[in-house]
């Protein structure tokens, strides 16, 4: 599983140290940047590579991006074929974990401006360690959000 970073400035510290950080979960990261802090970036630039990436392969791949809430952050996700993006900016673990198990969730959309380092990191394992049920129902749903054009 190839897991994909990218975050705008508002994201850019909380990013890098999430990269390591799945880095030695044992999964494979590319990271789409921002490669340095510039607080005039636009997230768009940095987020569409995550979707694309995801969307050629949602099968395989993952993608976790950041922003300050991550709301904007998970829309830009979703305009891609294949991709379903959740946002978490703190709170019950419980969505996380739905999140993959219901809607097969393939970007976490974090707000970083609401998440201190050790919320984000139990998120992020948390949703990369929660399977999807692949019960019909959730199934059904699945393939008729993939319907909608």
């Amino acid at each position: 599983m190839k897991i994909y970073f990218a975050t705008d400035h508002a994201g850019f510290e909380l990013k890098n140290v999430l990269v390591e950080y799945v880095k030695s979960l044992g999964f494979e990261v590319e990271d789409f940047g921002a490669k340095s802090f510039d607080k005039e970036d636009d997230y768009p630039n940095f987020i569409k590579l995550a979707g694309q990436a995801v969307s050629a392969d949602p099968v395989n791949s993952k993608a976790i991006v950041l922003g300050g809430s991550g709301q904007g952050e998970a829309i830009v996700s979703n305009r891609f074929h294949g991709v379903r993006a959740v946002v978490y900016y703190g709170g019950n673990l419980e969505t996380i974990k739905l999140s993959r198990e219901h809607n097969d969730a393939n970007i976490l959309s974090l707000g970083a401006r609401f998440l201190n380092v050790d919320e984000a990191r139990e998120a992020v394992k948390l949703w990369l360690d929660t399977p999807f049920t692949s019960d019909e129902r959730h199934l059904r749903r699945i393939q008729k959000i993939e319907q909608i054009n």
